[in-house]
């Protein structure tokens, strides 16, 4: 099978020059292995996704001088493949519905922390779910499912380990050999795998997509390589292949941090309006001018 690789942005605001490199790198990469990319969109959060952003990231990776195969996938069109694995992983007993609200969370952790108990945290530095849910009597659960009522479902994360027992994802280099990396999905507790009022989350759609593309390598950055694990875990219980994975370095900005939509970093359409070239960016970034 030839090379397929994916570069999956969400629609939430511009492209930023973070983008451009991780775009950039799977087109390279694709060549290098004879493959090619796909572009997918995730916007799966319709109170986030807007349609200019969609046009926009069209519109910045055209712009570079990047191309793609047709139609573009786009996860909000495929919700019934989301279900239908949720509806997998529920029939395994894998998931329960969580009504906690975010508050309500945040005081059971603070209550925990005031007591001095100690508060484990996932690889993002966010308090682990302290399992509430998870020890409601079960018909009580369920009923409150079956209402109709909104709910997130989490993955009961020390049934899904005793069900699939060591788990590992293979990490590749371009011109080294793979290297296998342990999975430790036990780090993100008990995780939202559907979210409430969307039926899935981006871990669900990810893993779901990429089997379904036939995606054999996933290039992306290095602050999803912990989410890997979670990965690992949903394509074993599901089934489904899991790509090799390369997980590259960040840009940061003048104040060292990364460059991300939410602390305003300037974007492809701000640069390109002021001015900037894509050869000038591509340059930058280390990647040959547009063919």
């Amino acid at each position: 099978m030839s090379a397929r690789l994916r570069f999956a942005p969400s629609p939430n605001g511009r492209l930023h020059v973070g983008h451009a490199f991780s775009a950039l790198l799977n087109d390279r990469v694709a060549r290098d292995l004879g493959g090619t990319w796909l572009l997918r969109i995730e916007d799966i959060d319709p109170e986030r996704s807007t349609e200019a952003n969609v046009r926009g990231i069209l519109e910045d990776l055209a712009w570079l001088g990047l191309a793609w195969p047709e139609p573009v996938r786009r996860q909000s069109g495929h919700l019934p493949a989301y279900a239908e694995a949720a509806g997998r992983l529920r029939r395994q007993g894998l998931l329960y519905p969580c009504i906690c609200t975010r508050s309500a969370i945040a005081a059971a952790v603070a209550r925990a922390e005031d007591g001095g108990i100690p508060v484990a945290r996932d690889p993002d530095g966010t308090p682990l779910y302290p399992g509430t849910c998870r020890h409601r009597d079960r018909r009580e659960a369920d009923a409150w499912a079956a209402s109709g009522e909104p709910c997130a479902w989490r993955i009961d994360m020390a049934a899904a380990l005793r069900a699939s027992g060591p788990l590992a994802w293979r990490r590749f280099a371009p011109g080294e050999p793979d290297a296998v990396v342990a999975a430790r999905p036990e780090r993100w507790g008990d995780s939202v795998i559907i979210r409430k009022g969307i039926g899935t989350s981006y871990h669900l759609s990810c893993v779901v997509d990429d089997h379904g593309q036939g995606i054999t390598h996933v290039v992306r950055g290095r602050d999803l390589e912990a989410a890997t694990d979670l990965h690992a875990l949903l394509a074993d219980r599901l089934g489904l292949v899991l790509p090799r994975c390369h997980h590259h370095a960040l840009l940061a900005g003048a104040d060292g941090l990364k460059l991300a939509k939410s602390r305003g970093s300037p974007s492809l359409a701000a640069l390109r309006e002021a001015g900037e070239t894509p050869g000038a960016i591509r340059a930058r970034l280390g990647f040959a001018p547009p063919p």
